[in-house]
């Protein structure tokens, strides 16, 4: 799995939030994609002009994504993040042991793209944002960056530690060769130690987004793991803070070159 199963997203900095910030809430909404398929999201509301739709890991709708769009809201940004299992699981909360391999082995690119459509839609109804991202995390990172070339209107797309190759039989397009197709600026973000996820792979991503003209930042931090962004990893507490700023000052001035 991409988290121990007691993690929890790392602390904003105290100095990206706002005065009298406070703590941020938020609600289930069952969202109904184009097929008709219902599933269901974590919505955190704010005021303010930007929201981002979260596409989590490989288990889906867990616990640890809902508080993550929590941090998003109270640091001025709403947030969805929605489950990627409604056409095979249903749109009901599921049990920790609830097993996600066999129901994400059945997720197709055609149906993701679907959802996150429908989430986009969902977020700018009920927030009123203008400025939308997608953003992921390990399965949901390449899905986020692929969201560049399949989603229309994005303001930017950030990928935490998505995968950058193609495993056998698997029908997800490798993030490279989608580079043409792009519009939205990338922001990524990856371990150093990371197998899964060699740096000649972050390489030719980097690569061919700058061959298409999009503009991005590639940020690789030296001896961090896959899933570094994790409470419960101290040691990896500045990789965690460093990326919040990034996420955050891309997210607030649609510039992904911006490190604060």
């Amino acid at each position: 799995m991409c988290y121990p199963p007691g993690a929890r997203p790392p602390a904003i900095p105290e100095d990206l939030l706002p005065p009298m910030s406070g703590g941020a809430g938020g609600e289930e909404a069952i969202v109904t994609s184009a097929d008709g398929t219902k599933f269901r999201t974590y919505l955190a509301k704010t005021a303010g002009d930007a929201a981002v739709v979260i596409a989590p890991d490989v288990r889906g709708l867990h616990p640890f994504y809902e508080e993550l769009a929590e941090r998003f809201a109270s640091a001025g940004i709403s947030a969805l993040a929605f489950d990627y299992f409604g056409r095979t699981a249903g749109a009901e909360r599921r049990a920790e042991d609830f097993d996600a391999r066999t129901h994400v082995q059945q997720t197709t690119p055609k149906g993701v793209f679907a959802d996150i459509a429908a989430s986009l839609a969902h977020l700018a109804k009920a927030t009123g944002a203008r400025r939308r991202f997608v953003l992921g995390f390990c399965f949901g990172g390449r899905i986020a960056f692929l969201s560049s070339a399949e989603q229309k209107d994005l303001a930017g797309v950030v990928g935490f530690y998505g995968r950058l190759s193609k495993r056998e039989g698997e029908t997800w397009p490798v993030p490279a060769e989608e580079g043409r197709r792009m519009r939205a600026p990338v922001l990524g973000l990856f371990g150093g130690d990371d197998p899964g996820i060699p740096a000649m792979d972050i390489a030719a991503f980097d690569t061919a987004l700058a061959d298409a003209g999009v503009k991005h930042h590639i940020e690789t931090y030296p001896g961090a793991p896959h899933s570094f962004f994790d409470r419960s990893f101290a040691e990896h507490k500045r990789e965690c803070e460093d990326a919040w700023r990034r996420v955050l000052a891309f997210m607030k001035t649609g510039d992904p070159t911006r490190p604060s």
